[in-house]
């Protein structure tokens, strides 16, 4: 039969032990590390926004980029289908001796 020491060296009565431990100094302290607990969130809440407005600034810029480079994109594409065109037409156009003939 186990005795009071073979329960007291068991690994899940120390964690037991040590969790109430760490309730009960919360609860005690826990006057005493408000003002440091409130810094705290207050920090946290403040780099919170400063990184909100940082992911939108690059958010913004990587949109302006993505703009940028869809219009030349869209340019490139459109000197090409002129210039394609332009070489169609020239091909397609009656000469004079079949515009007479």
């Amino acid at each position: 039969m186990a005795g009071f020491e073979d329960f007291i060296k068991n690994d899940i009565t120390k964690g037991v032990a040590i969790g109430l431990g760490v309730a009960a100094a919360g609860v005690l302290l826990a006057p005493a590390l408000r003002p440091a607990v409130r810094a705290a969130v207050k920090g946290g809440i403040v780099l919170f926004e400063v990184g909100r407005e940082w992911i939108a600034e690059a958010s913004e810029s990587f949109d302006d980029l993505l703009a940028e480079v869809r219009a030349e994109l869209a340019e490139q594409r459109f000197g090409a289908e002129s210039a394609g065109e332009t070489v169609g037409e020239a091909a397609q156009a009656p000469t004079s001796a079949e515009t007479h003939g």
